[in-house]
């Protein structure tokens, strides 16, 4: 689920709100690049649509609901607003300058955005995208000319599943994403879950959820506090009319056993985006998920001990 923005992270420049029609002719999936229509793919169909206001943006649909936006001359330019806030946070965790050699893991690839961020913003980084539709992976591929491995890798398959193969302490980032119709699976939502991911994190790494949610804001309490019981330390990053509870939208949560960005250059950068942004810091995360449940996953019965009828 992603809310629109007006303006991208570093170039400034306004983008509308506006969706174009799409072709009337069914598209060709072995177009060289994109080309504007209807694709079908593993887990249903995409749409894919020039942006009517900027000739090197085009929008990606999954199954009706909005998905990505690629700008084709600059991989840097975020135009959903909560793809912002994240590209912020990862940019004041890990200063440009210090040119780190990020190890990325995006659960949830879409159209790769932030990926083809991170690629442009940490040029060094390796990269792995998570994309449990194949066909869509494929196309993808084809339409936007992403870094080739070892910088970036689309690996195909379920979320937990491939986060569970991963090799402790491989990651320094990790980007949670992936949502089925208006929220995340819940298999990606579990303490059990997080817990993977921490145990992919290196030390000082960050874990990174894109909540969604609805006006009663359920869902991302559940998430804060989960992932509060995993982590030392947390922030949310929302505008202020989402977290009172006042719409749909995309609240931005992080965990890390190291104390996360605080500082004010962060802060003006939310505060100074198309939709003003908060930053909470551990304390208000924590207050925001008193009453929350942990989610945990389904218990399993136990087996029938010997001689016990089954």
């Amino acid at each position: 689920m992603a809310k629109r923005g007006r303006s991208g992270k570093s170039s400034g420049r306004p983008i509308g709100r506006t969706t174009a029609a799409l072709s009337d002719a069914p598209a060709s999936a072995n177009a060289a690049g994109p080309v504007q229509g209807i694709y079908y793919i593993d887990t249903g169909d995409c749409e894919l649509l020039q942006d009517p206001d900027n000739s090197n943006g085009w929008l990606l649909k999954i199954n009706g609901v909005m998905s990505s936006h690629i700008d084709l001359a600059d991989p840097l330019f975020l135009d959903f607003e909560y793809m912002r806030w994240i590209a912020a946070l990862v940019e004041s965790r890990w200063p440009q300058l210090d040119k780190p050699k990020l190890r990325a893991l995006h659960l949830g690839g879409g159209a790769c955005s932030m990926a083809r961020y991170v690629h442009a913003a940490y040029p060094d980084a390796r990269q792995v995208v998570v994309e449990l539709d194949g066909k869509l992976a494929g196309y993808v591929r084809d339409w936007f000319e992403l870094p080739k491995a070892p910088l970036l890798r689309i690996r195909v398959g379920e979320a937990r599943q491939v986060t569970e193969s991963l090799t402790p302490e491989t990651r320094d980032l990790i980007i949670r994403d992936v949502f089925s119709g208006a929220f995340t699976p819940r298999a990606l939502t579990t303490r059990e879950f997080v817990e993977h991911a921490d145990r992919v994190l290196a030390p000082g790494g960050v874990y990174v959820v894109n909540s969604g949610d609805s006006p009663d804001l359920k869902s991302a309490r559940e998430d804060a506090a989960t992932i509060a019981d995993v982590f030392e330390h947390t922030v949310i990053i929302a505008d202020p009319a989402m977290l009172k509870g006042r719409r749909y939208g995309n609240i931005i949560i992080a965990g890390s056993h190291q104390p996360l960005p605080d500082d004010p250059a962060l802060v003006r950068t939310l505060l100074g985006g198309a939709v003003p942004a908060h930053l909470w810091q551990d304390h208000q995360v924590r207050a925001f998920a008193v009453g929350a449940k942990v989610r945990h996953d389904p218990q399993l019965p136990e087996d029938p001990a010997p001689g016990e009828a089954s």
